[in-house]
């Protein structure tokens, strides 16, 4: 049976007091502080790029607004060009950004002594604002330019993926964690864990399956390489490129592991189908097949191993088969929410062109995931749980109890346990209340005969009265003894008090 320890250790050591000037002042530093060096990160790696590039301008103000739509690209806020919109944004920028968004949270929690779930609205809110704000400002000044966001989206935006990860940062210092997983049983809780597992695990297959690609197609890759520029500023440019759109390729080679695939244009990839056509010349679009293979829907066994392997780590939550189904279900509804988030955030418009869109199916993916995890899983948890068993001995046989319909009224509590009683309580006569007189004048005692009963009692009998007799006189005389020691230490204490033996304390007698 599974169980889970819910004590935690319990902080006596009160936070420091502050005053609202003070608090107010940690609040900005941390809020102005994410924004600032957020914009100086992105600032740095164009500044970087151009300074490299052999018919890049380098200018300071150039650099510093070039970097205000990459850091709304880096809030995953959509760029809208001439030619249609990018939707389809690096997710590596964003999850840097919200690594020191949450680094940055978490200081400022510990510099308030913050410790409570509660206490941390003022951190995140500020952050959130603080972002939402800049973000919005950003929109708005760009107008109608060449690059142009949505004021309402950057606002909105920037505070989701900000608010985000300041939570998540602040989580586990202020209790969040704790809070949240105390409020599901062991058995939700296990299923959490293995969902997690299972999509941690198909991701990775994912990545496999891209370096896998990579490798195969190195020559293409390095053919690539070399025709985007001869100066290494192109080429840091490029590689750069690929690494930002890296967790993207992971995510589509996730899908395409677990049998929803992706597309890109009119190019469709999946294990069981697959569409040709012209691609990006990006490098790190040399890992997509460039045809069909037979063996492609081999790669569906991964889905169904890890399914297998999360049945097989809930196989133990219960003794109960539902209970341990309830936790693959549980896994099945986790990874298929995780797979769900992330193919939504990988795809997106491409600027209409012929690559456009660039699509992971969000549903059918998270479909499919929640499938491989929870018919497999589900299968093993019932086969290969712990069951109740009732040992029988070799050649036992099965008696069925005899049933006697004149029992239902007997009393259950009344056990006969020695035959040679029930036997004697069976010869007994059922004697009518009128054939039996008692006589008035007798007490209650006269009806107990102790001679007569003397009389018929065995000799048995009398041997374990003598024993019991013997075994009572034992503590009798312990007693005695024990009575004489403490009148011998009263008598001490009598005489060293000046008393005399046989006087108490108010002078009477017979103490």
């Amino acid at each position: 049976m599974l169980q889970r320890d819910v004590t935690r250790e319990v902080n006596t050591v009160r936070p420091p007091e502050f005053s609202r000037s003070e608090r107010t002042r940690v609040l900005i530093a941390s809020a102005v502080g994410s924004v600032v060096v957020g914009y100086a990160a992105v600032a740095a790696v164009l500044a970087l790029v151009s300074a490299t590039a052999t018919y890049a301008e380098f200018s300071t103000s150039g650099v510093l607004s070039a970097a205000a739509p990459a850091w709304l690209a880096a809030h995953h806020v959509p760029l809208r060009f001439d030619s249609g919109q990018l939707g389809v944004l690096p997710l590596l920028p964003t999850a840097l950004l919200m690594l020191l968004v949450g680094r940055t949270a978490a200081g400022a929690a510990d510099r308030l002594g913050l410790y409570e779930p509660l206490q941390v609205r003022g951190v995140v809110l500020s952050i959130a604002g603080s972002h939402a704000v800049v973000g919005g400002t950003i929109a708005l000044v760009m107008g109608e330019g060449v690059v142009r966001a949505t004021p309402a989206v950057a606002f909105f935006g920037c505070a989701a993926v900000s608010g985000l990860a300041a939570t998540i940062g602040v989580a586990r210092r202020c209790g969040l964690v704790e809070v949240v997983f105390d409020k599901l049983d062991p058995v939700a809780l296990h299923g959490l864990r293995g969902g997690f597992m299972a999509l941690f695990a198909l991701v990775s297959m994912g990545a496999l399956a891209v370096a896998a690609g990579l490798a195969a197609s190195w020559p293409t890759t390095g053919m690539l390489f070399a025709e985007a520029g001869p100066s290494f500023g192109v080429g840091l440019g490029v590689f750069l490129l690929c690494l930002g759109y890296l967790p993207n390729a992971i995510i589509a080679g996730f899908s395409y592991v677990v049998g929803a695939g992706f597309s890109l244009g009119g190019v469709e990839v999946a294990p069981t189908r697959f569409v040709g056509g012209p691609v990006p010349p990006v490098p790190l679009l040399a890992a997509m097949p460039e045809s069909a293979f037979a063996w492609s829907p081999v790669v569906l066994t991964g889905g169904a191993v890890i399914g297998v392997l999360v049945g097989w780590t809930c196989r133990k939550v219960s003794d109960r088969p539902a209970s341990r189904l309830r936790a693959v279900l549980v896994a099945a509804i986790t990874a298929g929410v995780g797979s769900l988030v992330l193919a939504a955030t990988a795809g997106g418009r491409l600027a209409g062109g012929a690559f456009d869109p660039v699509t992971v199916p969000a549903g059918l993916l998270a479909l499919l995931v929640a499938l491989w995890v929870l018919v497999p899983g589900a299968l093993v948890a019932w086969l290969a749980g712990n069951r109740r068993k009732v040992a029988v001995a070799d050649g036992a046989e099965f008696v069925e109890p005899d049933y006697d319909e004149d029992s239902e009224g007997v009393d259950p509590d009344v056990v006969f346990e020695d035959d040679e009683l029930t036997d004697q309580f069976e010869q007994l006569e059922v004697v009518d209340e009128d054939e039996f007189e008692v006589e008035e004048d007798l007490e209650d005692d006269d009806y107990y005969d102790e001679d007569e009963y003397a009389e018929e009692e065995p000799e048995d009998v009398d041997e374990a009265e003598d024993v019991e007799d013997e075994q009572e006189d034992e503590p009798e005389d312990d007693a005695d003894e024990d009575l004489e020691d403490e009148e011998d230490l009263d008598a001490e204490f009598d005489e060293m008090l000046g008393m005399e033996s046989e006087e108490d304390l108010d002078g009477k007698p017979g103490r």
